[in-house]
């Protein structure tokens, strides 16, 4: 009687624990595996920020790279290469960012704050929009140094303090890509 008693018990026993560790890790998962979609589920306050600032930034470089390249023959040629690779490099970002913030219940309708760091103001864009040939490239040159600046201290803010995996690799990616493409235009700017 005893033996059985003990082996109910311990069976009792293992059944609970099974059942408690199957709630604790469906319950709340915070942590990381190969899966993409647990992935997207662990988030912070820094992941939403950087979502939120980098999107609208994001949107402003590409717009910046638009006005530049519908200028066409009129401007350099290498910048107007640098222009497009921004544009492709950045819309996917933005639709990543989108997604992201859709997944975590968050606001994706951030009005572009031209006060956040390297964000040209409406006059900026305005003398892009206006300027051409030499003085075209030279101004889209210095604005979106001045943008990649900004981008790459929020980028490094996530790097720091994000908690997402895929957020912090993407800030990672910024941080390294954007502070060529400042070398790169700061090397552009000093052959003219």
């Amino acid at each position: 009687m005893n033996r059985t008693k003990t082996l109910l018990i311990s069976a009792t026993a293992i059944v609970a624990t099974l059942t408690l560790a199957g709630c604790a890790d469906t319950a709340g998962n915070t942590s990381s595996d190969s899966s993409s979609s647990s992935e997207s589920a662990v988030f912070n306050d820094q992941d939403v920020m950087f979502a939120q600032m980098m999107l609208p930034h994001h949107e402003q470089a590409v717009e910046m790279s638009d006005m530049f390249i519908a200028k066409g023959d009129s401007v350099d040629s290498d910048v107007l290469a640098l222009a497009e690779t921004i544009k492709d490099e950045q819309g996917p970002e933005i639709d990543q960012l989108t997604t992201w913030l859709d997944d975590w219940g968050q606001d994706t309708s951030a009005s572009m704050d031209h006060s956040m760091d390297g964000m040209m103001s409406e006059s900026d864009m305005t003398a892009l929009d206006d300027a051409e040939g030499a003085e075209a490239s030279r101004l889209f040159l210095e604005q979106m140094t001045e943008h990649h600046k900004g981008a790459v201290d929020m980028a490094q803010q996530e790097v720091d303090g994000g908690e997402n995996p895929d957020a912090v690799e993407m800030a990672k990616n910024i941080v390294e890509t954007q502070t060529a493409q400042i070398d790169q235009m700061d090397a552009l700017l000093s052959s003219r």
